[in-house]
């Protein structure tokens, strides 16, 4: 493994789709996505003739992922509420959700946690469109799922490694792979044609002084990744608590007061949004 190029690395991640794990529908979706000219009504349409994925959008757009105040009823206004950038996060959520849980054990939980701790930490910072950020933050880990799925034995392997060394996932795949999640979730993150901000959330949120594009949105999500570890919401792949960037804490300056209610409701909100998705 040691032996493989990067550049075939990312071709052997970028066509994960091909994978029998695959459903028809994510890789319709996939397909979808990857035409940057597609419309919210294409996208509308497009769960529109998908019962399961219907429920699974409502079930998302309903969660405290997103904080809406108010029961969305219908796709159409989901998708005209959230924006084009925002539901292709949520699509990926949902469709790769399965993926998720059969990639690794306990990451769902710490997704969608960091998902809404990005949101309060977002809303705290009085930024307009909270729900992306909550994007991101639901999404940053995605290249982990794809790694799984392209080297389920090896992966594992990782897995056992940085929990007998105390060594951070992170670090134990930059060992092994000459790469990291954070590059397989950017290549991913290309190919199937996310936003720009996404994009740069996902392949810095370890490194947030290195966001050029998003640097608030990935400083966000660093600390949000971080304060979900500390409180021990899912698992993210080791049982280590990254020290934080300084520059990220600095530059959000949240109070002590601040930081401990968005742990309590991020809390309340996971345990809300488990019941809600217990059934997917």
């Amino acid at each position: 493994m040691h032996s493989l190029e990067r550049r075939a690395l990312r071709s052997r991640i970028e066509n994960v789709d091909n994978l029998p794990t695959i459903s028809g529908t994510l890789k319709r979706l996939l397909e979808a996505l990857q035409n940057p000219r597609i419309s919210l009504g294409e996208i509308g349409a497009f769960i529109a003739n998908d019962p399961a994925l219907t429920t699974r959008v409502l079930r998302m757009v309903n969660s405290p992922i997103y904080g809406f105040p108010r029961r969305i009823s219908s796709v159409k206004q989901g998708v005209i509420l959230l924006g084009i950038n925002v539901v292709k996060g949520l699509l990926l959520g949902v469709s790769v959700f399965d993926l998720i849980q059969k990639g690794m054990a306990g990451l769902w939980e710490h997704s969608m946690a960091c998902g809404i701790a990005a949101r309060l930490i977002a809303q705290e910072r009085g930024l307009k469109e909270p729900e992306e950020v909550s994007a991101a933050g639901l999404l940053h880990d995605m290249g982990k799922v794809m790694l799984a799925l392209k080297f389920r034995e090896e992966y594992g392997q990782i897995i056992m490694d940085a929990k007998g060394s105390g060594m951070t996932i992170f670090a134990a795949e930059k060992e092994f792979f000459q790469i990291t999640h954070a590059d397989a979730g950017t290549w991913i993150g290309q190919k199937w044609n996310f936003p720009q901000t996404l994009l740069d959330v996902i392949a810095h949120h370890h490194d947030p002084s290195s966001a050029r594009t998003a640097p608030l949105e990935t400083a966000i999500v660093h600390v949000a990744d971080v304060l979900v570890r500390a409180r021990g919401f899912g698992f993210a792949g080791d049982g280590v608590v990254q020290p934080v960037s300084v520059a990220a804490w600095e530059m959000l300056s949240l109070s002590g007061g601040a930081i401990t209610r968005i742990l309590r409701e991020t809390e309340e909100f996971l345990e809300e949004t488990e019941e809600l998705f217990s059934e997917f």
